[in-house]
This record gives structure tokens, C-alpha cells and sequence, in this order.
């Protein structure tokens, strides 16, 4: 069955690139998420005022691949307890945060959270929320790091790599 999640992660040009690689993922799609203001646009999220975190539409295949191994993979290539910064990106755009759309996959989500704070002293700074807000990213942005393979991403080269090789083994 067709699911949703939304990521933010700090840059959305690799996080989306990263989840478009792993098997099980049907599309990905970057976007805003989560702000109070009215069709934002990249500029205007860069200011800091619009309350929007850069963001990864993620939709996938259940059957193929679980929300804790698609929650996993995302703790990968973040930082969880940097507070609106992931590598060089600085702002609170670049926070962390798990968007749910399905009321069900809030206590997955959360229990995968308490999970992940166990190898942390300092506190965890993902979010957990329902998503209320979204907004498709301009087009340019779409799949950036594709059009653009020279382009600045906080996820290395290795990283792409294991996406790619990665296998759901959660439910055997």
C-alpha cells in the first residue's frame, strides 16, 4: 500500500536525493512545511519568518519497505540533536522534524524517536507533528542534486551509496 511521510533535514536537495535512492520508495518531492505563512517561496523561507522547515515528500510502497526502517535510514544523514542546523546550514528552516500525515504512524514515529534517544546524552531535536502545512518547492528544486551534480549537499557520496543497497529487514 501507498504511504506517506514528510522529512525535514536540514538541505532538502540531498535529503530528497538520499530517499529517491533507497528501494521501496516510490517519489520524493521537496517542499515547505509546517510555517504560517501563505505559498511561500524559497526566498521568503530563507528569511527565517515564515516559520517553514525545507522538506521530503516521501512516499513509498509498505509492502517494500516499513516507516522505522524509512525513519532509520532518515537518522542516518542528520544530525538529530542540532537545533536548526544541519552541516553548514544555519537557520530555522534547516530543523529537523517528522511530519506524519496518517494518525497511525504518530505512535511509530515517536516510539522510533525514544528509541534514537537512548545513544544521546543531549536531547533529541526532531520534531514529531502532524503535517498542516505544505507547499511544493519551485521547480528548479525538484531533484537539484540530479540537474546539478556538482551542487552543495550536507550528505556524502556514501551515504547515496547505502540508500541504494539498503534492504527493509524489520519485518523478517
Amino acid at each position: 500500500m501507498k504511504k506517506m511521510i514528510y522529512l525535514a533535514g536540514g538541505c532538502f536537495w540531498g535529503t530528497e536525493k538520499y530517499f529517491a535512492c533507497i528501494p521501496g520508495v516510490i517519489s520524493t518531492e521537496v517542499g515547505y512545511a509546517n510555517g504560517h505563512t501563505k505559498a511561500p517561496t524559497y526566498e521568503e523561507v530563507c528569511t527565517n519568518n515564515t516559520g517553514y522547515a525545507e522538506t521530503v515528500k516521501v512516499e513509498y510502497d509498505d509492502e517494500k519497505v516499513s516507516l522505522p526502517f524509512i525513519l532509520n535510514m532518515y537518522y542516518d544523514v542528520i544530525d538529530p540533536v542540532s537545533m536548526n542546523r544541519q552541516g553548514n546550514d544555519i537557520g530555522t528552516q534547516y530543523r529537523t522534524g517528522i511530519f506524519y500525515v496518517d494518525a497511525a504512524d504518530e505512535p511509530v514515529t515517536k516510539e522510533s524517536v525514544n528509541e534514537l534517544q537512548k545513544n544521546y546524552k543531549e536531547k533529541i531535536a526532531v520534531k514529531v507533528e502532524p503535517l498542516k502545512e505544505y507547499y511544493k518547492a519551485e521547480e528548479y528544486h525538484q531533484n537539484y542534486l540530479d540537474k546539478n551534480p556538482t551542487g552543495y549537499c550536507h550528505i556524502g557520496a556514501d551515504k547515496f551509496e547505502k540508500a541504494r543497497k539498503a534492504i527493509d529487514r524489520t519485518e523478517e
